[in-house]
């Protein structure tokens, strides 16, 4: 599992939800500098089953970070403070917003969905 979030406190939160909703480890980037190098290198996300994002992690959106997880048909949610009306979601029109401040069980189905939505297909 993979977590984009800048908030500590957030992505502490959110790493126990996982975690009590099964997720086996979680891996958690909180910089701009780690998402960009996940988006440079090619087999960064090779081993993710399934992602959050927020959309932006200080001056950067994430955007290229989720279309990478979309070519290799990863699982994933937004999980932001941003709205889904949003023009960034544009390009992703079947990927769910959870809108923060947001409740585990709001969170953990959208993923839920995901998974079941393209999990069936996703291999690795």
């Amino acid at each position: 599992m993979l977590l984009v979030e800048e908030e500590v406190l957030i992505a502490m939160d959110v790493e126990q939800i996982c975690q009590g909703h099964g997720a086996a480890s979680v891996r958690t980037v909180s910089t701009a500098a780690a998402v960009e190098a996940l988006c440079a290198d090619e087999n960064a996300v090779a081993d993710v089953d399934a992602a959050i994002l927020d959309v932006k992690i200080g001056s950067l959106l994430t955007m290229e970070l989720a279309r990478k997880l979309e070519e290799r048909n990863v699982p994933f949610v937004f999980a932001t403070g941003y709205a889904r009306s949003d023009p960034f979601f544009t390009a992703f029109p079947d990927v769910a917003v959870v809108t923060k401040p947001y409740a585990a069980v709001e969170l953990m189905g959208a993923l839920a969905a995901a998974i079941r939505l393209r999990g069936s297909s996703h291999e690795g």
